[in-house]
C-alpha cells in the first residue's frame, strides 16, 4: 500500500498563531510517518477553495488538514468567515468523500488562540491531524473512493 499523503492547507493571516498550529500539525504527521505537503492561503475563507483545487487536481491526497485562525472583531465579518469556512469544508467532506481535519480556531481574542494553538497547551494543529488520519482510516475501512 502506498504511503498516506496529506495536504496541509494553512491560512497565514495571523502568522504567529499559524506557526504554532503548523508546528503541532507537522510534528504529528512526522510522528505518524505520513508524507505531507503544505500550501498556504491568505485567510480562513480561502481554505475550502484550496482544498477543492487540490482535490480536483487528482494529485492523490488521502486527506486534508485545514489550519487557521479567526479572531472576533467589531463587526459581523467574524461570523461570516467562521461559518463559510466550516460549511465549505463540511460540504466538501460530504460531497467529495474527503477526509478533512478541522484545525481552524474561532476565538474571541489572541490569548484564546495561543492557548489552543501552542503545542504545550491544547495543540489544535496536532488534534486536527489526528482527526484527519482517523477519517482516512475510516474511509479505507469502508473502501470509499472518490465520487
Amino acid at each position: 500500500m502506498a504511503a498516506t499523503r496529506i495536504l496541509l492547507v494553512e491560512a497565514r493571516y495571523y502568522t504567529h498563531i499559524a506557526d504554532e498550529l503548523l508546528r503541532g500539525a507537522t510534528a504529528e504527521l512526522e510522528r505518524a510517518g505520513v508524507v505531507f505537503e503544505r500550501v498556504t492561503v491568505p485567510g480562513a475563507f480561502e481554505i475550502p477553495a484550496a482544498v477543492q483545487f487540490a482535490h480536483l487536481s487528482r494529485q492523490g491526497f488521502d486527506g486534508y488538514v485545514a489550519l487557521g485562525c479567526v479572531i472576533r472583531g467589531e463587526t459581523s465579518h467574524y461570523d461570516l468567515i467562521c461559518a463559510e469556512c466550516a460549511r465549505g469544508l463540511q460540504d466538501l467532506a460530504l460531497r467529495e468523500r474527503l477526509a478533512i481535519g478541522f484545525g481552524v480556531l474561532t476565538v474571541e481574542n489572541e490569548a484564546q488562540a495561543l492557548a489552543r494553538a501552542r503545542v504545550d497547551k491544547k495543540n489544535k494543529g496536532g488534534e486536527a491531524v489526528r482527526a484527519c488520519l482517523a477519517m482516512v482510516d475510516l474511509k479505507r475501512r469502508y473502501a470509499l473512493g472518490t465520487p
